[in-house]
């Protein structure tokens, strides 16, 4: 059962995507498509010595393809990493870009793969259908289940000099061209990092889900991402190396990554930005700090589809009214934070309520009532901070 508004609607997902254990290995006869012989890779640090990039190494060599490779892709990708890379790049001329990591690294690829073909400062693509020349293709292999940046339409750059981040967005033009959905990718994530990024990819489900701008095609991927993730979360950060955990974390991120761009997100995103920003937390942890407390919140605005939610999630029936099963919806929630070691509060990571009422200012001029499912004012962001203190 769904229930959304009936204003005409769109959607659009451009991005082949290639799934299951072992997928990576196809990643040659993908690239053979482009012609491509010639790939500029983008590789977390991590990953550099692991077997899985030893792999795609020794497959690209096999098919005689030249590389160039770039790492050392900060949290919070910065333009002036992206400078860096687009000047490799640009002196390698490749045919295609290669993104093996988290969303840090797909989005630094996206960055790149626009100013190749656009030129300029990846700063004159701020905002909305900036550019129009299509990237360099972009193959985005995610080795986190969380951002869905390899089937989105944005990317997100901080603007190290003025100290703010910026979103390129472009529903047709920045989603990877192929996103291949491997488990393999994920064996050697810490556990503290699968269950941060897992919670960002719930958190776009959930917020995507309840938007005011949500349509019956982003409900049904929605749907089908929360029973993904929070069916499976519990297990992949318990064992990164059960496959089938992973595969089903990897394609509830991306189907939730397909919807999010195109319903916007709520609460949740809005006060995790300046979270982030301020006490310099992942972007994961940001969100599931302030989850509970904006489901809460939010629950009585979208008390249908939170009994929806409860009911994906296996704590409520059909027998339960809805009210009864939206309250349920947000106690397990709360669990689920619980049971993947996300922190009980903001004061256990550092929080001070100084900060608070400059914050809500900040997320009282963001826009995010756009979409969120309940008017939220500047003195409820203050509420809601004090709340999840």
């Amino acid at each position: 059962m769904t229930t959304t508004n009936l204003t005409i609607a769109s959607f659009f997902c451009p991005t082949t995507v290639h799934i299951g254990a072992g997928a990576a290995r196809n990643l040659t006869n993908i690239l053979e498509k482009f012609h491509a012989t010639r790939v500029f890779i983008f590789v977390d640090d991590a990953l550099k010595t692991a077997p899985f990039m030893r792999n795609v190494e020794n497959d690209l060599k096999k098919a005689s393809i030249k590389t160039s490779t770039f790492t050392g892709i900060e949290p919070d990708p910065s333009a002036t990493t992206v400078e860096s890379a687009y000047h490799l790049a640009q002196a390698f001329s490749p045919h295609v870009l290669l993104a093996v990591g988290g969303g840090s690294t797909i989005d630094v690829a996206k960055a790149v793969g626009i100013l190749l073909t656009n030129g300029g400062k990846i700063h004159d693509y701020e905002g909305i259908e900036q550019f129009n020349i299509p990237a360099l293709p972009l193959v985005a292999v995610p080795t986190t289940a969380g951002t869905g940046s390899e089937v989105s339409g944005s990317c997100v750059i901080t603007d190290d000099k003025q100290n703010r981040k910026m979103s390129i967005r472009h529903a047709s033009l920045n989603p990877a061209r192929h996103a291949i959905l491997d488990p393999e990718a994920l064996t050697t994530l810490p556990a503290h990092v699968a269950a941060h990024a897992g919670m960002d990819a719930f958190v776009h489900a959930l917020e995507s889900y309840t938007s005011k701008q949500a349509n019956l095609m982003t409900d049904a991927l929605n749907m089908q991402a929360l029973a993904l993730l929070s069916h499976n979360l519990r297990d992949f950060v318990a064992d990164r190396s059960n496959r089938q955990a992973g595969l089903n974390m990897l394609v509830g991120s991306a189907l939730t990554g397909m919807a999010f761009g195109q319903t916007g997100l709520g609460n949740v995103h809005c006060m995790a930005r300046f979270i982030g920003a301020k006490l310099h937390l992942s972007h994961g942890l940001s969100n599931a700090l302030c989850l509970p407390v904006v489901a809460q919140f939010n629950q009585s605005a979208a008390t249908k589809k939170y009994a929806e939610v409860a009911r994906i999630m296996q704590v409520a029936s059909r027998n339960d009214t809805d009210d009864v099963a939206a309250q349920l919806a947000v106690k397990a929630i709360t669990t689920l934070c619980r049971d993947v070691d996300i922190p009980g509060s903001l004061r256990e990571v550092g929080a001070d309520r100084e900060s608070f009422p400059g914050m809500a200012a900040d997320c009282a001029q963001a826009g995010y009532n756009r979409w969120n499912p309940r008017q939220t004012t500047e003195a409820d962001f203050i509420k809601l901070f004090e709340a999840a203190f």
